[in-house]
């Protein structure tokens, strides 16, 4: 198992470490509910150097891109973010990852932790025209902090004006004495914040000066479980929950970062653009608990008769609401929003309802 630079200082906080995509991460410290609050209302920090980094560069790299990502990567602009997928050639996906255009001929990817080496190996085995491709996950650390008040505590340790960076845009700049950090606003938890990249040697550093800034504000580490309950709440998508290489991106509501421009050929354009016309026999729907119960992974969501009609892909009880809600796929004729369900809980039918997402 690997461990990210922040190890020691998450031991020392009295983390739960639990193995999480080949790493020993913490789930959570002082409780989940407590640090999903916290995030929500002031400010959290989240360790999530386990993440994959990519580059992409030269004169090649732009069209690398176009030929394996689901979104339309020539709209981008220096200092831009862009969130897309990776299909295969069943109209599953790969993975679904962030785009960062730097200038031109240069792109770093960030992917999801548990798939930096099949993500790796896929772009290799795809570069048809000779991008040159590098993984680095393993020389960068990132921490995400997040909440309302994470500008207050980031903006008075970096030379760049965060307010100038809109959401799914990013700077590179000085933060804490400590050159090169990229600050990107492309938040996973719907609380707003930042999230900072930079050099494995300069980790303990920052999370020094960060908590330092922090204290005026409560603030506080916060883990992965925290973190799965903030983007449930969003109705942000998990890979190998809600997103898997056996669900595309049509039927998963990513429809709108599948762009079938006439400039841009993809891997399974033809087939995703007909599902997009024809339809699909499922979709990913979000889902409020009616009834008390807590849903969970892979639990059946059925009809009144309990006839199987879809699985839950993530639940959990949402900290804000205070009742059970979910995802799942869904047979697309009960997917209509409205439209009441049952989640098979210890073998009981529990009413539930299907809703559009962010649930808060």
């Amino acid at each position: 198992m690997k461990r990210t630079p922040f190890y020691s200082k998450h031991t020392a906080a009295g983390a739960k470490i639990h193995p999480f995509a080949g790493y020993e991460m913490p789930i959570e410290y002082i409780g989940i509910k407590k640090e999903h609050m916290a995030v929500r209302e002031s400010v959290g920090v989240f360790d999530v150097s386990h993440m994959g980094e990519i580059w992409v560069k030269g004169d090649k790299a732009l069209s690398f891109l176009q030929s394996i990502t689901s979104n339309d990567v020539e709209k981008l602009k220096p200092g831009q973010a862009q969130y897309t997928c990776m299909p295969n050639e069943n109209g599953g996906i790969v993975d679904d990852l962030l785009v960062y255009f730097f200038e031109v001929d240069k792109y770093l990817l960030v992917v999801n932790a548990s798939n930096i080496e099949k993500d790796y190996q896929w772009m290799l085995n795809h570069n048809k025209v000779g991008a040159q491709i590098e993984n680095v996950s393993d020389s960068i650390a990132q921490l995400a902090v997040q909440g309302p008040k994470a500008l207050d505590v980031i903006q008075p340790l970096t030379n760049l004006d965060l307010k100038t960076i809109p959401f799914y845009h990013f700077g590179v700049g000085n933060l804490a004495g400590v050159d090169n950090v990229i600050i990107s606003a492309t938040g996973y938890t719907g609380a707003g914040g930042f999230e900072l990249y930079f050099k494995n040697e300069d980790a303990e550093i920052i999370w020094n000066v960060i908590f330092e800034a922090g204290k005026t504000f409560d603030i506080m580490p916060v883990g992965l479980g925290a973190r799965d309950t903030l983007r449930l709440e969003m109705g942000y998508c998990l890979y190998g929950n809600d997103l898997s290489d056996k669900t595309s991106p049509i039927e998963a509501g990513l429809g709108w970062i599948t762009k079938f421009v006439e400039h841009k050929n993809f891997i399974s354009k033809e087939l995703l653009l007909k599902q997009k016309k024809e339809g699909v026999s499922r979709r990913l729907r979000g889902f409020k608990m009616i009834d008390r119960g807590i849903p969970r992974h892979e639990y059946r969501i059925c009809d009144e008769n309990g006839n199987p009609i879809g699985e839950v892909t993530s639940g959990s009880i949402s900290p804000v609401l205070q009742v059970g809600i979910g995802m799942g796929y869904v047979d697309s004729r009960f997917a209509d929003f409205g439209t009441t369900v049952f989640i098979e809980v210890r073998n009981k039918l529990l009413k539930a309802e299907i809703v559009k997402t962010p649930f808060i």
